[in-house]
């Protein structure tokens, strides 16, 4: 069995090295000729409309996935008419838009910020009547760790923020003084098994996620399961999604989702009884789907521009290190820490620890 892969970042690397157990190979389609993942598979080096590449990657695969959401919609629909490709792309197309993806979440049911699409100057006026002070102005495509995205505190911040992001569609959100923020990673099979991962509670800093803590039994989980499961059957699914929630008071507000594995579920590579990325294989292959709870009280620390020395790091009792093979730079994340560990309290001092050692180097 060959998966084919659109993107060769440290997702593919890490779905790939979960498909090898299983006697399955990858095949990654990426422009970059150092892709991390091209030490777990065969790389196919080129842009990701390359029409040549895709009729060799449709050719040989079984099935395609993808690991990021900025694939050119083009090639999609060109591997699509030649190979199954799961998630859907009427999944990607959806998430990859926040205006499309906050219309979805609203029309099932889902709680969400207040927001409304914004093409023009005026429109941003009239848009923050409707959101109030402060809001998040958006671009509404190609954004994603903290990327294209300016917070509006006062008047004197409108216009700075729309030169900055005009010249592509917009959306305003209202801003979310939120409590937590919290993630739910599920799986869903082409038969409709679908499989809820523990809440996962997250920790981001300038946009950029620095901490996950899976949390077997929150309260929240069944109303997050109930969300999730209303979009996986909606769009008949097929994979791994994850959503984000902001958590303030009760509510539950859906902010994106993402259709495809996540860096909140990293966790479960040690975590978990099958991790994300082995039943995100299962799931597009076909497969069996494996039991996704909890093993022991577990988190992830994400090392952003820079790398500790993995002796430190494995110094944390409980601790894996995950390095993904990449040149460093500020922003960048290059690698990941996993914790398992016997008690909660003994994650929690395992994750400050790792913090503090992704701290000495500025990350993030």
């Amino acid at each position: 069995m060959i998966v084919g892969i659109i993107g060769g970042g440290q997702l593919a690397q890490m779905l790939a090295m979960a498909g090898q157990p299983l006697g399955i190979r990858c095949l990654f389609l990426d422009p970059a000729p150092d892709a991390c993942a091209r030490t777990a598979g065969e790389l196919l080096c080129g842009d990701y409309g390359d029409a040549r590449l895709l009729d060799e990657l449709a050719r040989r695969a079984t099935v395609v996935t993808y690991e990021f959401e900025n694939v050119p919609e083009a090639s999609l629909r060109r591997l699509a008419s030649r190979v199954r490709v799961h998630p859907h792309p009427g999944a990607l197309a959806l998430a990859r838009d926040r205006w499309h993806e906050k219309r979805l979440f609203a029309d099932l049911g889902l709680s969400t910020p207040p927001f409304v699409a914004v093409d023009t100057r005026a429109d941003l006026d009239r848009a923050l009547a409707v959101t109030g002070w402060p809001a998040v102005l958006k671009t509404r495509t190609m954004g994603y760790d903290g990327k294209g995205q300016r917070v509006l505190r006062t008047p004197g911040d409108v216009d700075a923020a729309f030169a900055a992001l005009s010249g592509t569609p917009l959306i305003l959100e209202g801003f979310v003084a939120f409590d937590r923020e919290v993630s739910l990673v599920a799986v869903r099979s082409a038969d409709g098994d679908a499989r809820f991962y523990p809440l996962t509670e997250n920790v981001h800093r300038n946009g950029v996620l620095v901490q996950s803590r899976a949390r077997p039994g929150d309260p929240m989980a069944s109303r997050a399961e109930g969300y999730v499961g209303r979009l996986l059957a909606h769009l008949d699914y097929v994979g791994v999604l994850a959503v984000e929630f902001f958590q303030k008071g009760d509510m539950l507000l859906a902010n994106e989702m993402a259709p495809r594995v996540h860096n909140s579920g990293h966790w479960t590579l040690e975590g978990a009884e099958t991790s994300q990325f082995e039943n995100h294989m299962r799931a597009v292959l076909g497969l069996p789907l494996g039991a996704t709870h909890g093993l022991a009280p577990s988190g992830m620390v994400n090392f952003v521009g820079y790398l500790p020395e993995a002796s430190a790091v494995l110094a944390v009792p409980g601790t894996h290190l995950h390095v993904y093979g990449k040149a460093a730079r500020p922003g960048r994340k290059l690698g990941h820490a996993t914790v398992r560990a016997p008690r909660e309290g003994d994650v929690l001092d395992a994750l400050a620890r790792l913090r503090m050692l992704a701290d000495a180097g500025g990350a993030g």
